[in-house]
């Protein structure tokens, strides 16, 4: 399905929430994606993030919410593979990820908000599938999220049908 957020925003203005620009910015290899939310919230920690990306993502955006912390990367590229290999259609991660390069590559939407070499911890510590709020919005498992380069558009209607 193609589709621009500006389009969904001027066509349904009363159905959807947009994310502030924070500066979450393009990572990945694909721009435009959109899928049934799903999330994770971990600080400082990727093991139940990389638990989450070993399941089949066929259909969904996987958005995680890290606090915004940039003193490590939540992902790198053996997790962008993992994401691609199990058909994510994206990633929306608050807080920063690495190997950027090799995610360029990849077939698969992450937006992140910086970069940076250092690892998270491997503590599995977090949670799954409750609803995160960061960017003025709240993401909602089981609601929709759309991103491009204009931005990210959450609602509870699907728009992709």
């Amino acid at each position: 399905m193609t589709f621009k957020t500006t389009d969904i925003c001027d066509n349904h203005p009363e159905a959807v929430r947009v994310a502030e620009a924070i500066g979450l910015r393009d990572y990945g290899g694909v721009k435009s994606f959109h899928g049934t939310i799903q999330t994770v919230k971990c600080f400082e920690d990727n093991s139940i993030f990389r638990k989450t990306l070993e399941q089949n993502g066929t259909g969904k955006v996987l958005v995680v919410d890290g606090s915004g912390s940039q003193r490590c990367a939540l992902m790198g590229d053996m997790m962008g593979e993992l994401a691609v290999k199990n058909n994510w259609s994206g990633l929306i991660i608050h807080g920063c990820v690495r190997d950027s390069a090799t995610l360029a590559t990849l077939s698969v939407g992450v937006k992140a908000m910086n970069t940076t070499p250092m690892k998270s911890g491997k503590r599995n510590v977090g949670q799954e599938n409750i609803p995160v709020h960061f960017a003025g919005v709240d993401f909602i498992p089981g609601q929709f999220v759309y991103c491009d380069e204009d931005g990210i558009v959450v609602s509870g209607e699907n728009f992709a049908s």
